[in-house]
């Protein structure tokens, strides 16, 4: 496994104590922790750059500019698309899936029209479709999930065949199984058929090389919050030829070519879906991310979470009454384990570990359906991330074991 304990370090967040306890932060599914180089990028930026973008012409705006625009290609280039024209800045995941469900769907859609989608969705990839298919006059069809977290490929592809489907939307990882999806696979299903593609990769983004060129979508979203940039910065990929003839979502100031009491026109993308100031520091603070995510190595990082999550896998096996959603090992899946314990609530046994220093994540994790499918309330889920160790993992099932005993 690859050793990245030194850079815990960078990470001032980490080195404090929660009930007399060493935190051991297992919650980076919800959002990451930052380090000091993220930090200091901010810190810089407020102090020596601080400027609205693109309309000034005085030094601190021209700085501002380039190294907002600047960051639009690296995330090109992170992503693998073909040009930075295709990289749009939005407040997260939620944004990117809205914009799209909001503008591609009401342009495109017509009564009858067919959306599929699957049964793992996070709700923020799900509610959107349902709220465009009500708008649209359009169906929502769903893919079954199996019994060892895996999608029905026979299922989906089934339905892509049905003829009337429009559009296709599917998570790259799941939060709540951690099952890793053929997207690559899924996406040409679709686009033989001439159907859109939009792939949610907020938990795979920033954990796994990922090239949105070779998986062949229409679309791609991620968060900045989950790969240790800032809150409030996300990312929406499209492919050049779609953006082009969808038209803009916000009105306002930056998205403009003209504007006349008579009506206006409008930039090319992506200008045209980025309306008002920008969260300029946040897609700065996504720069730095990005920087120190590569200084370290994508494939680093995925094979320190594969190495920690299978590990841990295995070691959960030991504790009595514990249940794991996803795929069993080996097969490879997201660095997060999502259980359930017979003997207490989720809520109560991520309570309870609080109390010995480990922040988990309990409840329904915004997939509903989800948890219905398997018969749960909800799970107690623990997500790794490059700062996380074996040390932190043996500590939560030694935890997990104690709680038995507590609840029972």
């Amino acid at each position: 496994m690859p050793d990245l304990s030194h850079r815990r370090a960078d990470f001032p967040i980490l080195h404090q104590q929660v009930g007399g306890h060493p935190l051991i932060y297992l919650d980076s599914a919800a959002s990451s922790q930052k380090p000091r180089q993220v930090i200091d990028a901010l810190v810089r930026y407020y102090e020596r750059d601080n400027a609205n973008v693109h309309r000034g012409l005085h030094e601190l705006s021209n700085r501002a500019t380039e190294q907002f625009e600047a960051v639009r290609a690296k995330v090109a280039r992170f992503i693998g698309a073909a040009s930075a024209d295709e990289v749009i800045f939005t407040r997260g995941t939620t944004e990117g899936v809205n914009l799209v469900a909001q503008v591609w769907a009401s342009h495109f859609l017509r009564p009858g029209d067919v959306i599929v989608s699957t049964g793992m969705e996070h709700h923020s990839n799900l509610v959107p479709w349902q709220l465009a298919a009500e708008r649209c006059g359009a169906v929502v069809k769903y893919v079954p999930v199996l019994e060892d977290g895996t999608l029905d490929l026979a299922a989906l592809r089934a339905l892509l065949e049905e003829g009337s489907v429009k559009l296709l939307t599917c998570v790259h990882v799941s939060n709540s199984l951690g099952t890793i999806n053929p997207v690559a696979q899924i996406c040409a299903w679709a686009r033989a058929l001439g159907i859109t593609t939009l792939v949610d990769g907020a938990q795979a983004v920033g954990h796994m090389p990922v090239d949105v060129q070779a998986i062949g979508c229409d679309f791609y979203v991620f968060s900045g919050h989950k790969i240790c940039a800032p809150t409030g910065i996300g990312v929406l990929y499209g492919r050049a030829e779609v953006l082009a003839n969808m038209p803009p979502w916000h009105g306002g100031g930056e998205m403009i070519d003209s504007v006349t009491l008579e009506g206006s026109t409008y930039k090319q993308a992506p200008a045209r879906f980025e309306a008002g100031t920008p969260d300029i520091a946040g897609v700065i603070g996504l720069g730095a991310a990005i920087d120190y995510l590569e200084g370290i190595g994508i494939e680093v990082i995925h094979a320190h979470g594969q190495e920690l999550i299978q590990a841990t896998l295995q070691k959960l096996q030991t504790v009595p009454g514990l249940r794991v959603l996803g795929p069993p090992p080996p097969v490879q899946r997201g660095s997060l384990a999502a259980f359930s314990l017979a003997c207490a609530h989720p809520h109560d046994l991520v309570e309870y570990a609080n109390t010995k220093g480990l922040a988990l994540r309990g409840g329904h994790h915004c997939t509903q359906p989800l948890m219905r499918r398997f018969g749960v309330v909800g799970t107690s889920r623990a997500s790794f991330y490059l700062y996380n160790t074996h040390a932190e993992a043996d500590r939560l099932v030694e935890v997990l074991h104690q709680a038995v005993k507590f609840f029972s």
